[in-house]
């Protein structure tokens, strides 16, 4: 059978997001995820003139649905004539370090903070994820298969199992790049609450924090998938942390999400901090001169002025690495950048007092965690003494659930885009007037940001993951953000 990877994305629902290919895990057949892989491979051939029998290494999330996608994506690898390389169960960042490192491509098995009953895919060339363009060329690709191997349900008909080499060494890699460039006792005297949950890095994050000299305490691991999105804290995990604060003596409490590449920290009374303020901190950390960060994330960035320049992007790494990758062409020597959910990008090579980071263009959670558990290290402060210096501006962040993307743009293009923008002010002030005011500025980059007289935002956003309308706002307090949040969901949810 012969048929183009675009058109399996429209048949199934399973298309390229912000980060890789991603749906309901019942939608990743193992002909949808076989062929996707294929579909990969031809790609790499054409761009990175891939050879038959070279490696592709392969890791997983702890999803139950991982284990099935990954025996599809090694039977993929296989009969294209290559060397499938099972990196196990470790975190994304981890994997693409390891694919940079011995110049080679790698997928990554991963729905990240998504639902436990969807998954995705995460593709990676040699020199890291793959970037919008290059999903372009990959949608392009025909595929061809035996449609014997597969059953009208679009499972193996066979119970085949592929059992490639074991590759601890990614594993061992990964802690390896933090133990050598942090000082061995950078941790030392801090007793650090590291909440398990279902995350992939969970024992690397206890691990690396033990070997910098720390305390670990471990709290709340899981043995079912737990889809703990960084960015929209539960109220069911706030209020638990700040319980195991109160059980247990601590100096931060820290996690990520499912595959580990974006951070969660806390203080000592398990107050969790927003995630693109810790990558502020980070970057001041590592002496950034060139920041990209997301549209969505907190204005304190620029209100700083820590850095001798700062960009914007869409939402989701592709855009942030381009521009970073952009600012570096253009002389920036130390540029790195992160999205609103803490992950951060390095995208130069670091040095400092003569130990070197290497650059790791994808988002990664551990850099943060490590970078200010030093800061607080060294000025012996508590964690939250780190955000008083930074501009007072607050952000919060919620999503309506079940709302798809063709709804959510629809809503967005009939109040806010109409192509009249005496038209969109007019809606905007009509919609939201009594909650803010004035509209001052409408930044359509990706979704609807709108910047309102009295300096508040309310910026409305389709999922690029999910089929979920997220609500990002921005005030001075952190309780008028999390007011204006709330009244801005029940507008939408009035108007839908």
């Amino acid at each position: 059978m012969n048929i183009s990877i675009q058109d399996l994305m429209i048949q199934s629902g399973v298309a390229f997001g912000t980060s890789g290919a991603r749906g309901l895990a019942s939608a990743m057949t193992d002909l949808l995820c076989y062929s996707y892989t294929k579909g990969f491979i031809q790609f790499l051939e054409q761009v990175e003139k891939l050879k038959k029998g070279e490696q592709i290494a392969i890791a997983g999330d702890l999803r139950e649905s991982t284990p099935r996608i990954t025996q599809a994506v090694f039977r993929a690898i296989t009969d294209s004539g290559y060397s499938p390389l099972d990196c196990g169960l470790i975190p994304t960042p981890a994997l693409i370090y390891y694919g940079i490192t011995k110049k080679i491509p790698s997928i990554m098995i991963t729905g990240s903070h998504i639902p436990a009953n969807r998954n995705g895919i995460k593709f990676n060339k040699k020199e890291g994820e793959v970037l919008k363009p290059d999903e372009a060329l990959i949608r392009e690709q025909m595929i061809s298969f035996n449609e014997s191997l597969f059953s009208p349900t679009g499972a193996f008909t066979d119970n085949t199992a592929i059992h490639p080499l074991l590759e601890k060494k990614a594993e061992e890699l990964y802690k390896k790049r933090y133990t050598d460039f942090f000082p061995a006792n950078a941790l030392t005297g801090l007793t650090v609450a590291v909440y398990e949950h279902s995350a992939v890095g969970r024992k690397i994050l206890a691990d690396v924090l033990n070997a910098l000299g720390a305390k670990t305490i471990l709290l709340g691991k899981s043995s079912h998938f737990i889809p703990v999105d960084t960015e929209a804290i539960t109220e069911e995990l706030a209020i638990q942390a700040k319980k195991w604060a109160k059980e247990n003596s601590f100096n931060a409490i820290v996690s990520t999400d499912g595959d580990s590449d974006r951070p969660l920290l806390g203080d000592e009374k398990g107050n969790f901090f927003s995630g693109d303020l810790c990558d502020i901190l980070t970057a001041k950390y590592f002496n950034a001169d060139s920041v990209t960060a997301t549209v969505s994330t907190n204005t304190a960035l620029e209100l700083s002025v820590y850095f001798k320049e700062t960009h914007r992007s869409k939402i989701g790494s592709p855009y942030v690495i381009a521009s970073m990758r952009d600012s570096t062409k253009k002389g920036a020597k130390r540029a790195v950048g992160y999205e609103g959910n803490g992950g951060f990008l390095i995208n130069s090579d670091i040095t400092t007092d003569g130990k070197t980071l290497k650059a790791l263009p994808t988002r990664d959670a551990l850099i943060v965690i490590l970078s200010i558990l030093a800061q607080t290290n060294t000025s012996k402060l508590p964690v939250a003494s780190l955000f008083e210096d930074l501009p007072q501006r607050f952000t919060s962040l919620d999503v309506i659930h079940e709302f798809p993307t063709e709804k959510s743009n629809t809503l967005l293009n009939n109040l806010f885009n109409t192509g009249d923008e005496t038209a969109d002010r007019k809606n905007i002030k009509n919609i939201f007037g009594t909650v803010c005011g004035e509209p001052k500025e409408i930044n359509r980059l990706d979704g609807t940001r709108i910047i309102f007289q009295n300096g508040e935002i309310i910026h409305i956003r389709p999922s690029g993951n999910a089929p979920e309308l997220r609500v990002y706002t921005e005030s001075n307090t952190e309780e008028q953000a999390r007011l204006l949040n709330k009244k801005t969901v029940e507008i939408l949810r009035n108007m839908s």
